[in-house]
């Protein structure tokens, strides 16, 4: 039987876009590795960590684009952002900064 499944132009322009930064990305850094995470209705956050530990992240207007980006890009997966994962990512004095800043009254992320 012939596949019926529907392809929405704009959904899979949306998900190439995507995943042509998340290669740019990946090229920057010496690679990357990646995690969905669902947002909502505001659709779903891919979280880059590239092998030199810097970070970054990308909103997908839904968890299928930004599942359908990953796969395109051909990174690296992972289910939720913790262990070895998480323990890739290298912060500064400006994330330290922006984190004490909320706690401590230091500067605002305004």
């Amino acid at each position: 039987m012939a596949d019926t499944q529907q392809v929405d132009p704009k959904a899979e322009r949306r998900a190439a876009r995507l995943a042509r930064r998340i290669g740019s990305f990946s090229k920057a850094h010496g690679g990357a590795e990646g995690q969905v995470a669902y947002l909502g209705e505001r659709g779903a956050r891919i979280v880059l960590v590239g092998e030199d530990g810097a970070w970054g992240d990308l909103v997908a207007p839904t968890y299928a684009i930004a599942e359908q980006a990953v796969e395109k890009s051909g990174i690296t997966v992972h289910e939720a952002f913790d262990g070895e994962f998480a323990a890739k990512v290298r912060t500064g004095p400006y994330e330290w900064t922006r984190m004490a800043g909320l706690q401590l009254g230091g500067p605002s992320n305004g």
